[in-house]
């Protein structure tokens, strides 16, 4: 039997967890991922923190995983943001201009604005809307 190429460690204070993963986030391993935060959001937790530096691999499906993760914790009230996403990550989220909504910070330099939408700044206030960003699915071809 392989051995899992993603394990999740999961520590709860109240209202507040810290997952950290560690391994390869793919399209096989993504699953796992929305099922560990999806289970956070049953159990009440409204403020997730996902610790990344264990994490050698991240495509857009662990992207994909994480938007839809920040999605559903913000109609619940809450919050999900990444901390030290591994550097294959870190380019997902330049290229598709969606480090705003999974990081406290704006990541990197922002790639140029296309269709002439501003890209955000780090002086963006956080209840203005900003057009939702372009993601690469796992079908993307």
């Amino acid at each position: 039997m392989p051995l899992p190429q993603l394990t999740v460690h999961r520590h709860d204070r109240r209202k507040r967890a810290l997952i950290t993963l560690a391994g390869e986030i793919d399209l096989e391993s993504a699953p796992l991922v929305l099922r560990a935060l999806a289970r956070c959001l049953r159990d009440g937790i409204r403020t997730i923190d996902i610790d990344l530096t264990p994490v050698t691999f991240c495509d857009c499906s662990g992207l994909n995983a994480f938007l839809d993760a920040a999605q559903k914790t913000a109609e619940a009230g809450g919050t999900l943001r990444l901390h030290h996403p591994p550097p294959t990550l870190s380019l997902i989220l330049d290229l598709t201009g969606s480090g705003f909504l999974l990081l406290d910070v704006p990541f990197g330099p922002l790639s140029p604005p296309l269709g002439g939408v501003p890209a955000p700044t780090a002086q963006t206030p956080r209840n203005r809307t900003v057009p939702p960003a372009s993601v690469l699915s796992g079908d993307a071809r």
